[in-house]
Order: structure tokens, then C-alpha cells, then sequence
């Protein structure tokens, strides 16, 4: 039977929470929860973006007292698409991982009411920190998260599970998330919006000599390209804000929302400019590329493309960054300084790559039906 997940802390029970834990142990009784905090994307703490968050210290029958975060609903978007995607990841997908991501709770997405619960581990138990383009994140930091994402790829390099078992991972050109991201009303209307409303977003895009249109063209044309050639599981979303780094130098991701099946480069790309500041961006873009490559075959992948071929995505790739990455999103998510850096660095590595020309050459997407 349909039954929705709360959307506030206050419609919280033991009863909702013992229910959602049993998505992961069947077994598991909640024997009672104490809520620290509740936040919302309409309290203006540019904290929340497309979900709400509400924390609580968690008592399973028979489990050490738990820190938890438990992901839910906004009621005021429409986001079913990514919500039913993250729950997905983190219930068939994260059990048989070992890479660093958080520990999945428990996890359920209510189809009729698009309202989900997803309780994950409270990383800040493990000292973890959060990088964001106002923190300084260095070369260092960036290969840690290189790892990961290394490893999460080899594991799905061409990988049977993901046309079999594991096909309700969508790819980039078909599916609910290909509509969200590809229909014109949706979200490239946001995009064209936003640019229609922020000063700093069109005169960036007038720097460049750039329209929205033409980059949701090109932006089109790249996720068609990149579906001819060889595929993983991408995290789908990898900018610097949807990572941590463990207190030993380990580099995590989280928030699997935009989970994909997909081209590595479409993670890659966007960790690298989101990561840096362009100065040091510039000047290590090229190696870090090679040092994920050289991960990736350490992994078992005999078929890694060379450095040159990889070179030549990256500059086309920087498409996408630009186009969904950041001018999708409004100022009031994370706040002014994080969205405007992002702007900058993805502006200034769309123009340094001259991903248009890279762009050039590859055939037209097919019009959007």
C-alpha cells in the first residue's frame, strides 16, 4: 500500500522510523529517537537545495546509540525522478560498494505522494569536512576523491549488471531524469529563467558570446555523444559541494541523486573545475586527468582511453558543467558567494578549453520528443 514519508520533523513517529530502517534490516526496531535539528529549504539557511534534512540521534534495539541524517521531500518541487534515483542507489546499489560513501539506514520513495525518507550515517561522527569552492581544497585533496571515483567507475566499467540487474539506472538519454534534464519546460525552462533574472548570469554568458540556447545545443549534442562511448555508473552530480574528506586523506561523495549510467568523464570534468581555484586548476588540470587514468587502470580497466582522448572530452565535457552544473541553480540554494564562484570557475574553464570548438565536429542530437 502507498504510504507517504513525513516532509517535517514533527510528522516523525518510532513507528515511520522503524519502518524505514527495515528497508535495510528487516529485523530492526526502533527503540526510540531524539530530533537535534530539522532543516528546510524556506528557512533561508541556503543549507538545503533539493531536499530537506532532519537530524536525530537514532536507538535501533540491539545497535550502539547512531547519529543519523534522514533526507526528505520537498513538497514545494517536483523532483520524484530524483528522489526515487538516490533511494535506489543507496538501497540496491551502495550495499555491495566498498568505496567511500556514507552507510545507508534505511531508504523508501512513495510513488504516489513523491515524498521519500533516506537515513544515511552522520559523516561529522567520523570528523569528516565539506569543501566548497570557498574552502581551499587542494591538488592533494582533489586525487583522494579521484580514488573514489576510480574505483566506483572500474566497478562498472562496461559492466553487464548495469544493462541486466542494475538497468533501472537510467542513462543520460532516455528515461525520467533524461525528460527532467532535456525537456525544454523543464529544467533547461529553469535555465533559461534564471538567466532571464540574473544580472551575473547573462552578462557572463554575454563574455563568453554565449546564449543559453546554444549551450542547451551543445549540451544535447555532448550527452549523445558521450553515449556512444564506453560506460560506468556515474555519480552524475560530482561538483565540490557533494563531497568530504576523511581526517586520513580519503576523498567521499555523496548525494547520489543524479546517479546515471554514463561516461566517466561526465564526473570527472566537474570535480576537477568545481575543485579548484582557476589558477590551480589551470595549471593541474591536465596531470590530475592522467593520475585518475592511471588510477582507473590500476583498477583493472584495460581499455582506459590515452590521455590525449581523455584531454579531448574533458574540453567538451566542460559543456555540461556549465549548462545543468550551475546555471540551473538559484542563488537562494547555497547562498551568493558559492554559486557565483561556481559560475566563475565554470565560465572561465568552458572559455580556457574552448569547449565550443571541441563541440564542433560531433553530429546534431536528434530534436527533443
Amino acid at each position: 500500500m502507498s504510504k507517504a514519508f513525513p516532509v517535517s520533523a514533527e510528522e516523525i513517529t518510532r513507528e515511520r522510523l522503524t519502518e524505514l530502517v527495515q528497508t535495510i534490516d528487516p529485523r530492526a526496531e526502533v527503540e526510540g529517537f531524539e530530533i537535534t535539528a530539522a532543516k528546510y529549504h524556506e528557512d533561508g539557511s541556503n543549507e538545503v537545495s533539493t531536499a530537506g534534512r532532519i537530524e536525530l540521534d537514532l536507538k535501533v534495539s540491539g545497535r550502539p546509540n547512531e547519529k543519523v541524517v534522514i533526507k526528505i521531500a520537498r513538497p514545494d518541487i517536483f523532483a520524484q525522478a530524483i528522489y526515487r534515483n538516490e533511494v535506489a542507489f543507496y538501497t540496491r546499489i551502495r550495499p555491495s560498494l566498498d568505496i567511500e560513501t556514507p552507510r545507508a539506514i534505511g531508504g523508501e520513495f512513495d510513488e504516489a505522494s513523491g515524498t521519500f525518507g533516506l537515513a544515511l550515517e552522520d559523516l561529522r561522527v567520523r570528523g569528516v569536512t565539506f569543501p566548497t569552492v570557498k574552502t581551499a581544497v587542494s591538488v592533494e585533496d582533489v586525487r583522494g576523491i579521484l580514488d573514489t571515483l576510480a574505483a566506483l567507475h572500474a566497478r562498472f566499467w562496461q559492466s553487464e549488471e548495469l544493462l541486466g540487474e542494475l538497468s533501472f539506472v537510467e542513462p543520460h538519454i532516455s528515461g525520467d531524469l533524461y525528460r527532467l534534464f532535456h525537456d525544454p519546460d523543464l529544467v533547461p525552462g529553469l535555465v533559461t529563467n534564471e538567466c532571464k533574472n540574473e544580472q551575473f548570469k547573462r552578462e557572463m554568458l554575454a563574455a563568453c558570446d554565449l546564449s543559453s540556447n546554444q549551450l542547451y545545443h551543445d549540451y544535447r549534442k555532448l550527452q549523445f555523444h558521450q553515449a556512444t562511448l564506453p560506460f560506468t555508473l556515474c555519480h552524475g552530480d560530482a561538483h565540490v559541494g557533494n563531497t568530504y574528506l576523511t581526517p586520513d586523506g580519503r576523498g567521499g561523495i555523496l548525494d547520489w541523486q543524479l546517479m546515471a549510467r554514463g561516461y566517466f568523464m561526465h564526473d570527472l570534468s566537474y570535480i576537477i573545475i568545481t575543485s579548484l581555484d582557476v589558477a590551480t586548476r589551470r595549471a593541474h588540470d591536465r596531470s590530475l586527468i592522467d593520475y585518475y587514468l592511471t588510477q582507473l587502470r590500476s583498477n583493472g580497466v584495460t581499455n582506459a582511453p590515452n590521455l590525449e582522448t581523455a584531454w579531448l572530452e574533458f574540453r567538451r565535457a566542460a559543456t555540461w558543467c556549465l549548462y545543468i552544473g550551475w546555471l540551473t541553480t538559484p542563488v537562494e540554494n547555497y547562498g551568493w558567494d558559492i554559486n557565483v564562484c561556481n559560475h566563475v570557475r565554470l565560465f572561465t574553464a568552458y572559455m580556457d578549453l574552448d569547449s565550443k570548438a571541441a563541440l564542433a565536429h560531433i553530429p546534431d542530437a536528434p530534436e527533443y520528443a
